[in-house]
């Protein structure tokens, strides 16, 4: 199934990624991560940190999946709000939740920071604004949720957003702690690092099947067989590679813009991160070169478009949207793309042990947050393998109990 459709930006900024060979003939690993896309590479950047002796492998080339599509966004706040995600699963294991979004969002920071590659990462503070002014009340509740168990958040009335920007909203909620990045050069800077310490990667090896055997599980490939006590479905939004069994998820599709890079962008605050209360959502980034990413327009499809006219009817609603923001501005597209994503019913990943196939684990980081969920589930597959308690990993478990919508 292709996941995505258009003419994509971050692929353009490393034209000639180091490459890895295909497997052949046999390997003998601890773990095995199925999946090069941003959750396998975090999750063999972290295993492969931790001294654990792993292996990925890639049908394709690293990060050309849903990776390439990725708009860069490392925030923690979710699509499901904390106040929200309280009534859903409880004060405390939503809190919990949330607080271990902060820090995984603070260890990319950290790992984008420490990696010899330039990856075009900057710290950057979230405004997430009333998208009508009756959402008003709704994010008033948000914000006095996140003062309560202690993340750093602002609360700001109208006329302070029109201080700052060229817009105005009935009020929003100012987070601090998020990040921009390009995700295409970070996950191949993970990767080269990851290979450093150990992690083995081979591209263009497409896994076929896994095979119970007396120690854990033989993985079948195009190109040969490994052995390994434990494997890692990092399989993005193709769920099938997972042996069909999890995630029960959907799949949607949303639109993407880049624009050519503008004179000036000295009326964007401090370059925040935007999005808003709608559902679905627009979203909004800037770039080092002065381009605007633009994202939304979510649909219940889970086939990527496949005309550049009706790509382009959607472009153009994206870009309309930020010339109201933003009137002063005259964008021109320069990218354009359409791409599929998962979410789950509640609103949460699906990560760990399959409690039916002990060994088997999934880093299925759905939903707007998913390089953030990619770490979250990277320290809880790596705790699991090393017998450590994770006091998050019952939140997401696979096998968890979720409400229909």
């Amino acid at each position: 199934m292709p996941l995505h459709f258009g003419s994509l930006f971050w692929p353009n900024s490393y034209r000639e990624p180091v490459s890895y060979p295909v497997l052949s003939g046999r390997l003998g690993k601890s773990v095995v991560i199925i999946g090069g896309g941003m959750s396998g590479v975090v999750c063999g950047f972290e295993l492969s940190s931790s001294g654990i002796d792993t292996v990925l492998i890639e049908q394709q080339r690293i990060g050309t999946g849903s990776t390439s599509a990725n708009t860069g966004l490392l925030q923690y706040s979710n699509d499901k709000m904390l106040s929200e995600l309280i009534r859903a699963i409880g004060e405390t294991d939503a809190a919990l939740f949330y607080r271990a979004c902060k820090h995984a969002s603070e260890k990319l920071c950290d790992i984008a920071e420490s990696l010899p590659r330039d990856t075009e990462f900057k710290r950057r503070s979230s405004l997430y604004y009333a998208s009508t002014p009756r959402d008003k009340e709704t994010l008033r509740k948000e914000y006095d949720t996140l003062d309560k168990h202690g993340f750093d958040a602002d609360w700001w009335e109208e006329e302070q957003i029109a201080e700052h920007f060229p817009f105005r909203r009935s009020a929003a909620i100012v987070t601090r702690g998020d990040a921009e990045v390009n995700p295409y050069l970070f996950v191949h800077a993970m990767a080269e690092e990851a290979v450093k310490r150990g992690l083995e990667i081979y591209e263009g090896t497409k896994m076929l099947r896994v095979e119970p055997n007396g120690d854990g599980y033989t993985i079948v490939t195009s190109a040969g067989r490994i052995e390994a006590e434990h494997v890692v479905y990092a399989v993005g939004y193709t769920p099938e590679a997972a042996g069909g069994r999890w995630p029960r998820t959907k799949l949607h599709r949303s639109y993407a813009i880049v624009t050519d890079p503008l004179p000036s962008l000295a009326d964007w605050h401090e370059r925040f991160l935007l999005w808003e209360t709608a559902r679905p959502y627009l979203y909004l980034r800037t770039t080092n070169d002065n381009r605007v990413v633009i994202g939304g327009l979510d649909e219940n499809l889970r086939q990527p478009v496949s005309s550049k006219q009706e790509l382009r009817a959607h472009s153009m609603r994206l870009l309309a949207e930020l010339r109201r923001l933003f009137p002063a501005y005259s964008p021109e597209i320069r990218y354009e793309w359409n791409a599929t994503f998962g979410e789950s019913a509640d609103g949460l990943p699906w990560i760990g042990e399959d409690p039916d196939r002990p060994g088997q684990h999934y880093c299925l980081g759905y939903g707007g947050n998913g390089t953030i969920y990619s770490c979250l589930a990277a320290e809880i597959i790596r705790d699991r393998i090393l017998g450590i308690p994770n006091a998050v990993a019952p939140i997401v478990k696979p096998d968890r109990a979720v409400a229909a919508e």
